[in-house]
């Protein structure tokens, strides 16, 4: 208390009073890259707010998140459920991280998650996807006593370093060397995975059922090809279901869509946090958790500071009783299906829309080269200062002028990827496929606001 009474913190006076540096701050103190980007493409918004699908500015004017936090808000944001749990869960005042102790709701937490895995057996509690990865990846070494991980061409499973040595995108791996042992193999090529194993070292392949970058789903009958091939070779499959976890490709996890495919560990991380406390989970069969935690003296071999914390815990419960109570799973299927098939039906009426793809509320928008002489030579334009950029301009007017957030689904891909709260409906779908319309009819058209962003992003490339 200070001497005129008032609270030494106060949160909500902090924020009234220098929330409007937030830009400033970020670059002076965090990645000073951020606001600059930010800036460059006109993405320097202030939100006041947010509910559901939705922010506010302080106009009072409703943006449509159709990104979900990367996947995060799988609830959309504040879901009233998952507040509840963690107003009860501090109002409660556990006995939490005594570290000497089993509390129950990490028990019961994993509990509720291995029931939808009637396969697996055992949970890690970490902090985040990447974690979960980490955790996949030394308990697959371990587990086989081999140290090799197969992963596939474009994929992306975290950034910290084991998780970066399983990485596809060479533009995050550069400057990070030496990283673990690790062998890319094509998604799909049953003919490459075999090559690699045959060589005796591998303990794993890790897999992400859908890819975020360019969403590419896995080949039908890949997935259950791959398992029986690691399991003749004695090495596990590995299932990142980070992103395509927790109802979002409308099954609980993207795997299952294929039957018979049974992974050995799985991870799962984002829309389990109910956008509120991080956490991340490692679901894996008995024998491997067994063999990692084999004697007493190994009992600490691999923990968390904050896995398990109650928090994290309350939300994830909180999460799955949403996730059964309002049908998510099946909406997420449902309103899906809906997108995807209004925004496919209009790649024969757009040149430069090339293909729409994905599973339930996991989208991809692939542009190309148009066929007119006219749009050609301004694709050309763009591709030949740096591949992606047409993407951009359609991101840039989808937030500019239709008040959507979206965002492009890699590092020189030609590719939007939608990810939105998986409890959007008909009426989301109505705004953004009018919206979309909108812009590519603006592209189509030579609209100069566009193609004049566009100009600019290639003089930004080329510096």
């Amino acid at each position: 208390m200070t001497a005129d009474g008032t609270e030494r913190f106060d949160l909500t006076r902090l924020l009234a009073e220098r929330g409007g540096e937030r830009y400033d701050l970020h670059a002076r103190h965090l990645n000073h890259q951020l606001p600059r980007m930010l800036r460059t493409i006109g993405f320097d918004k202030v939100y006041e707010r947010a509910e559901g699908a939705y922010f506010w500015d302080a106009e009072g004017r409703d943006y449509l998140d159709m990104l979900a936090g990367f996947g995060v808000m799988g609830l959309g944001r504040h879901h009233p459920v998952v507040r509840k749990a963690l107003h009860d869960v501090l109002d409660a005042s556990l006995a939490d991280l005594t570290r000497f102790d089993c509390p129950p709701l990490p028990g019961l937490l994993a509990e509720r998650l291995l029931s939808y895995t009637p396969y697996l057996d055992r949970v890690f509690f970490g902090n985040s996807g990447t974690e979960a990865v980490e955790t996949a990846l030394k308990f697959a070494r371990y587990a086989t006593g081999r140290p090799r991980v197969l992963y596939c061409a474009h994929a992306f499973h975290g950034l910290t370093v084991g998780s970066l040595s399983v990485n596809g995108e060479n533009g995050f791996r550069d400057g990070f060397a030496p990283l673990l042992p690790d062998t890319p193999v094509p998604l799909g090529d049953l003919d490459a995975l075999e090559r690699e194993l045959r060589r005796g070292d591998v303990a794993g392949l890790i897999v992400e059922p859908v890819q975020g970058k360019g969403v590419h789903e896995a080949p039908p009958g890949y997935l259950r090809a791959a398992q029986d091939l690691l399991h003749r070779h004695k090495a596990l499959l590995i299932a990142d279901e980070v992103q395509t976890g927790i109802g979002r490709t409308g099954a609980f996890y993207a795997h299952q869509h294929e039957p018979g495919v049974e992974p050995d560990l799985v991870c799962v991380a984002k829309a389990l946090s109910g956008g509120y406390v991080p956490v991340g989970a490692t679901l894996g069969k008995d024998w491997i958790f067994k063999k990692v935690y084999s004697s007493m003296d190994r009992v600490l071999v691999h923990s968390a500071s904050f896995g398990s914390n109650a928090q994290a815990m309350a939300a994830g419960l909180a999460v799955l009783a949403v996730m059964e109570d309002e049908g998510i799973v099946a909406n997420a299927r449902a309103t899906g299906e809906l997108l995807r098939s209004r925004l496919a039906a209009l790649v024969d009426k757009y040149e430069l829309l090339h293909d729409v793809r994905g599973r339930g509320l996991m989208i991809g928008i692939e542009f190309g080269r148009p066929r007119s002489l006219g749009l050609r030579g301004r694709w050309t334009m763009l591709q030949a200062a740096r591949k992606g950029l047409f993407a951009q301009m359609v991101v840039v007017p989808l937030l500019q002028k239709h008040r959507i957030l979206t965002q492009v689904s890699g590092d020189e891909v030609e590719v939007i990827k939608l990810i939105p709260p998986l409890i959007i409906g008909e009426r989301e779908v109505d705004r953004f496929v009018t919206a979309f319309t909108a812009v590519m009819d603006e592209a189509h058209n030579g609209g100069s606001l566009m193609w004049d962003f566009g100009r600019n992003l290639v003089k930004q490339a080329m510096r």
